[in-house]
């Protein structure tokens, strides 16, 4: 009788995936941070000048002869810009940072809610509207300057926090990208809080805001900066040196008969310094915000 021989099934072994080859910093990436560099200096010269400039003394500053660094690092020009008690630069600081602090969140927000009704209340008018706002941003800021100003000041405006916050708490610009967003917002994510029960506001408040963070922050940043840095509004709105901002006080060392160079420079660096930390935790919601705004450069 003849014995079978039991045959023993090999399972073959799984391919070994290839070992990706190590990533390798040299040739076309060393070319492009060079390259990142060097497109960075131009960039960084001017707060190099900044420091610098804020640092020297009159003497050195105003020497023919170029100096890279100062030869002795002097504070004095910072003394000079705090002590002068015609220029109140800390009392001007506070005020930049209150009126930013206030107007950037709450100019965000009624974009944020003008561009969901645009993009979400079924309104006849909503079109008609949506396209006089973005005639708005078609119109120079100079041609309306003259006559919102003669509306702030016939209600009293003048010298007052209320006549620098008001009238910047409107951006077509940001209601616009806000429009944008909304339009494409998940349709099933409102038909679900519709089942529960939910109105327009509670639609918005619940829902849309709260999935809008990134586009609400890179905007309010925006906002806060474009605030920080506003001259002809608060110049013309805050005669009074108690309402005077960071940049009109420091423009008021340009009209004196002797301009302290070293002072200029050392209130500018401290100007610069708030949106300069700003910029640097923020960046990244900036890009965001912007990508998801549709915006394509």
């Amino acid at each position: 009788m003849t014995s079978v021989t039991p045959v023993t099934l090999v399972t073959p072994a799984p391919p070994v995936p290839p070992v990706p080859p190590a990533r390798r910093v040299g040739g076309r990436n060393l070319g492009s941070y060079l390259a990142a560099v060097v497109l960075a200096v131009p960039f960084l010269l001017p707060f190099y000048l900044l420091l610098r400039n804020a640092l020297m003394s009159k003497r050195e500053l105003g020497s023919l002869e170029w100096h890279w660094w100062p030869e002795t690092v002097s504070l004095q020009g910072f003394a000079d810009a705090f002590g002068n008690e015609a220029v109140p630069l800390a009392h001007a600081l506070w005020n930049s940072m209150l009126i930013s602090a206030i107007s950037a969140p709450v100019a965000t927000l009624l974009a944020s809610m003008a561009g969901y009704g645009l993009a979400r209340i079924p309104v006849r008018a909503s079109r008609p509207v949506f396209f006089f706002i973005i005639v708005t941003m078609m119109v120079p800021g100079a041609a309306t300057f003259i006559p919102t100003f003669v509306v702030v000041g016939s209600m009293g405006g003048v010298n007052t926090l209320w006549g620098l916050i008001v009238p910047g708490l409107f951006s077509a610009f940001a209601v616009l990208l806000f429009r944008g967003f909304y339009l494409r917002f998940p349709r099933e994510l409102e038909d679900a809080g519709r089942v529960d029960g939910l109105g327009h506001l509670g639609l918005y408040l619940r829902l849309a805001l709260p999935n809008s963070g990134a586009l609400f922050a890179s905007l309010g940043i925006l906002s806060f900066i474009e605030h920080w840095n506003a001259f002809l509004w608060p110049l013309v709105i805050g005669q009074d040196p108690e309402y005077w901002t960071v940049q009109v006080a420091l423009s008021t060392n340009l009209n004196q008969q002797a301009v302290n160079l070293p002072a200029l420079f050392a209130g500018a660096l401290v100007a610069i310094l708030p949106l300069v930390a700003l910029f640097l935790v923020a960046q990244r919601y900036i890009v965001r915000g912007v990508l998801l705004s549709g915006v394509k450069g």
